[in-house]
């Protein structure tokens, strides 16, 4: 039962972060569904602002809905926002600049361990 809770939590802490990315028009949003895969988190968001400010901003709404919804997290990042990254500990979220992302990469690192979905678009 517990486990259940849990994954329920990880799923609603989720929809929180990709609901307030989608207010905030975030580019090109996939989740990486890591469930059973790593023990880092359930799920691995990534998400693209247009600018410093807009991965800055962007990284603030997410962290402010978590902690309106009763959620945790922690992030770094914010001072140079051309990565943010933020650790609602079931669920981590990575927002870049768009030639941040390029460079590093992320989701095709992480490809071959779960399963990638876009989101909204």
């Amino acid at each position: 039962m517990a486990e259940k809770t849990q994954k329920d939590e990880a799923e609603q802490i989720l929809k929180i972060i990709t609901e307030a990315l989608d207010d905030g028009k975030a580019n090109d949003v996939v989740v990486v569904d890591l469930q059973g895969k790593t023990s880092i988190a359930n799920y691995m968001v990534v998400a693209s602002g247009t600018s410093q400010r807009h991965v800055a901003a962007l990284a603030e709404q997410v962290q402010a809905k978590l902690k309106a919804a009763g959620h945790r997290s922690v992030s770094e990042g914010e001072d140079k926002a051309d990565w943010v990254l933020i650790d609602a500990f079931d669920v981590i979220v990575h927002i870049f600049k768009p030639e941040v992302r390029e460079f590093y990469s992320i989701e095709k690192m992480w490809a071959s361990v779960g399963k990638i979905r876009s989101v909204g678009d």
